[in-house]
């Protein structure tokens, strides 16, 4: 990131670090994670510790250029011309350096906090106060303990405003932010029920979210939010709002819908004032309101303030993998271009290993607060440490600096327009391509015309709640446990390379899927990680060893044909699998075929045992629990005669997803993650809020029709309406994984947040909804499950488990990857 330089003796001197320096580096770049190095030789990486211990990523940062380090402990490596300030919280220490960083500048800063919209309206206070101010802010929703001070180190010279969004999920944390951030004005959105879960009770949670304004001169706020706070209040001056208290600094008191813009009268200053959004929803329409206050409140006439609002944009704060031509995956970032987020985004672009080429496609940066030539030459340099392959710029500017660009394959154009006509010269063949531009280029029209064209029925991946889940469990593991991801079936329906991309990047240790042309695929594309096959097919051992799959060995018969199969092509020590069964009854090798096997396993030399597992068939239940007790006495026996055999350790595993949580003391060196990646864990109540569904499947609606009662609908005139009504045809039928069992009012979709009941057959293509009394259009989205209407209420309703949902839904349902 762009900011102030300082000597690494200063800033050793700012944290109060000990540790011998060995040169005398500048640095201007903070740096948390070792996969994601920008300007490594001005890189300061923190070894922060959560989940995973950073320590252990120091090498690997080492290793990518970085030679300056704030560690609690010293390498156990001696890396030389390496410094190495040691303190006794890393995290603190990082807080403190970006404290002190704010402290040097004078600007103005707005400190912005709430439950829901901080990152909407930090986003349109932006796009309202540019055109007079040189602004700084959180990049994305970067408002934690480690992105609070990421965002505040870059603020420079050129900032006359800095806006920051600062978010909690436990007491104690507000304070550590409010003096990194050190605002001036503080804006409170909406507050609601996030992060119930780390506080007592609500009064807590919303005195910890004050304390971000304890030193304002000035807090902007919905009046009726805090009634029952105005004694713990320290701002002296506050500009209200309110939809009902007549007394409000800004009373609206009429909200009208005009030709698909929001119509807002209000009283301020004892006149009428009135604003045109551009929106519709109700969280939008909060967020606005609380942007016009703060306009208002900071000096803006209701004019000046009118007429900005009624040209905010959607904020886009998601990255769209899909499916594009000429085998291409697209990453659709088109609604916003600016120097952090193209640097997210470009990170985003180096996960993905499922083509070798990299491709983006970049618009003209607006508002960056820099000169033309220093923006454009820390793009090129940025797009050169990314190693992208091929660059299309569009725009005037950067036509105007295209030589900063070392790159061969390199293309310009003046507009869209233009890159859309010689859009066949491009070609675009096997590449990923990021698609990342500033609103008025109409970047979309680009995304459109590279992405494969497919069915309007839809699943949606949420990325982040699988990195969420994939943490969850992590967080339950015993030191060094390692994690094996179950990945078979298309990710139980989700994805392939999609998600094994984002698991190889957060580090898994393995991964597990059933046939060999499953994990022939992931090699395929890119991935990287061991691949253990369930079910190998002795047909397919040839591919099985070309792309270094391991088979896990189940029955003699295998057994032998894989080391007939080792011999006749001189294999030696080939890694496999042993599965034990204890009760599934369904592969593995018998109790009492143990010693046998083991017979067999005394110096051969055709293969390396390289772990032993068995599979828990009830451990989510506790009406099972004996058997599951029984199940782990059978496995220990097992692997201990196997280990006793071999003369060496293996790896263990037989947790399961639920196994994980309710049985932590049968997590051995090694766990299989399965569902519960997914979002769903029988184990795991959901009213917990620990786990983040990661699908939701979205079709729309086709036609909407009046009937009259007593007419029939669908094949074999199977459902009827009593009385005259409405019903909804939409997009999904049992040939895109709807089964037919959901017909005739068992199933539910939701229409405009209301649900709906099937009425009449699921056909192959299409079903139909009872909407009678619901608002609805054609054209509008229609959810069949999502985190609200969950997949396990479905499955309940026709008497099935979650994993038979997921893996139904067809091929033909295109799969969109979203990432924040």
């Amino acid at each position: 990131m762009l900011s102030n330089q300082y000597k690494i003796k200063e800033a050793q001197k700012i944290i109060g670090a000990t540790g011998s320096l060995v040169n005398e580096n500048i640095i201007s770049v903070l740096l948390t994670d070792s996969r994601r190095i920008n300007n490594a030789a001005q890189g300061l990486f923190f070894a922060l510790s959560g989940r995973r211990n950073g320590h252990e990523f120091v090498a690997e940062a080492y290793a990518a250029g970085v030679r300056n380090f704030v560690v609690k402990e010293g390498p156990e490596l001696k890396l030389p011309d390496a410094n190495f300030l040691i303190v006794n919280d890393v995290l603190a220490a990082l807080q403190v350096l970006a404290a002190y960083h704010r402290s040097k500048f004078n600007l103005q800063v707005i400190g912005i906090t709430g439950s829901n919209g901080k990152t909407i309206v930090k986003e349109w206070l932006y796009q309202l106060f540019a055109a007079d101010k040189n602004i700084v802010r959180n990049p994305k929703s970067y408002n934690s303990q480690i992105g609070v001070p990421l965002s505040v180190w870059q603020i420079s010279d050129r900032n006359d405003l800095g806006i920051f969004e600062a978010g909690i999920s436990m007491p104690g944390e507000m304070d550590k932010l409010e003096r990194i951030i050190k605002p001036e004005i503080g804006v409170l959105t909406h507050l609601g029920s996030a992060h119930d879960e780390g506080f007592e009770n609500t009064r807590e949670k919303v005195l910890e979210k004050l304390k971000l304004f304890k030193n304002c001169k000035l807090l902007i706020h919905n009046y009726d939010q805090l009634l029952d706070y105005k004694k713990d209040l320290t701002v002296s001056n506050c500009f209200t709002w309110s939809r009902s208290f007549k007394q409000a600094d800004l009373y609206v008191f009429s909200e009208t819908v005009i030709e698909k813009n929001y119509y807002l009268r209000a009283r301020y200053k004892e006149k009428e004032i009135e604003s045109i959004i551009p929106f519709l929803d109700q969280a939008s329409i909060e967020n606005a309101i609380v942007c016009w206050a703060t306009m208002l409140a900071m000096d803006y006439t209701a004019v000046e303030a009118d007429k900005r609002l009624e040209r905010l944009i959607p904020v886009s704060m998601r990255l769209e993998l899909k499916t594009g031509i000429n085998d291409c995956s697209v990453i659709d970032d088109s609604y916003n271009s600016d120097i952090q987020s193209l640097e997210i985004a470009l990170n985003f672009l180096t996960q993905q290993n499922q083509h070798q080429k990299k491709t983006l496609i970049l618009s003209d940066i607006f508002q960056s607060g820099l000169t033309e030539d220093v923006l454009y030459q820390h793009v090129a340099d940025l797009i050169k440490n990314k190693k992208v392959d091929k660059f299309i710029g569009v725009g005037n500017a950067l036509i105007t600096h295209q030589q900063f660009f070392d790159i061969a394959e390199k293309f310009f154009y003046a507009d869209t327009n233009s890159m859309l006509q010689n859009l066949n010269t491009l070609n675009f063949k096997d590449e990923t391509i990021l698609i990342k531009g500033s609103r008025s280029f109409e970047f979309e029209r680009i995304s459109r015309a590279l992405t494969q064209k497919a069915h309007e029925t839809v699943m949606e991946i949420n990325l982040n709640a699988l990195l969420n889940n994939l943490n969850f469990y992590r967080s339950k593991l015993h030191p060094g446990v390692k994690v094996m991801a179950m990945v078979k079936a298309f990710s139980y329906g989700s994805g392939t390379f999609e998600l094994a991309n984002m698991l190889q990047y957060n580090k898994v240790d393995y991964l597990a899927v059933a046939y060999i042309d499953e994990g022939v695929s992931l090699r395929e594309n890119g991935i990287k990680l061991p691949i253990m096959v369930l079910n190998a097919e002795a047909s397919a051992f040839d591919k099985l060893v070309k792309y270094k799959l391991e088979p896990v060995i189940f029955s003699f018969g295998m057994f032998d044909e894989f080391i007939k199969y080792a011999q006749h092509r001189h294999i030696s020590n080939y890694s496999v699998h042993l599965k034990i069964d204890t009760g599934m009854h369904r592969l593995g090798f018998e109790g009492y075929e143990i010693e046998t096997l083991c017979d067999l396993l005394e110096q051969n030399k055709y293969i390396n045992v390289l772990s032993v597992f068995s599979h828990l068939v009830a451990s989510e239940d506790e009406k099972h629990d004996e058997f599951t007790l029984k199940q782990i006495k059978r496995f220990e026996k097992a692997y201990k005669l196997i280990e006793k055999t071999l003369g060496y350790k293996v790896i263990k595993h037989l947790s399961n997803t639920s196994g994980i949580t309710r049985w932590p003391h049968a997590q051995y060196n090694m766990v299989r993650l399965g569902i519960g990646l997914y979002g769903v864990d029988a184990a795991v109540p959901a009213s917990e809020n620990a786990l983040q569904p990661i699908a939701s499947l979205k079709t729309s609606v086709a036609q909407v029709k009046k009937i009259p009662g007593g007419d029939t609908i669908s094949y074999g005139r199977s459902g009827t309406l009593a009385q005259a009504g409405k019903i909804a045809t939409v997009r999904i039928g049992y040939a895109d994984g709807y089964v037919r069992a959901f017909g005739n009012g068992i199933g539910q979709m939701l229409v405009n947040g209301i649900l709906a009941p099937t009425i009449g057959n699921i056909t192959m293509d299409m079903c139909m909804l009872d909407v009678t009394g619901i608002d609805v259009n054609e054209g509008d989205e229609v959810i069949v499950f999502n985190d609200k209407l969950r997949i396990e209420e479905l499955a309940t309703e026709i008497g099935t488990i979650p994993y038979e949902i997921l893996t139904n839904i067809s091929q033909r349902v295109k799969r969109v990857y979203f990432y924040e």
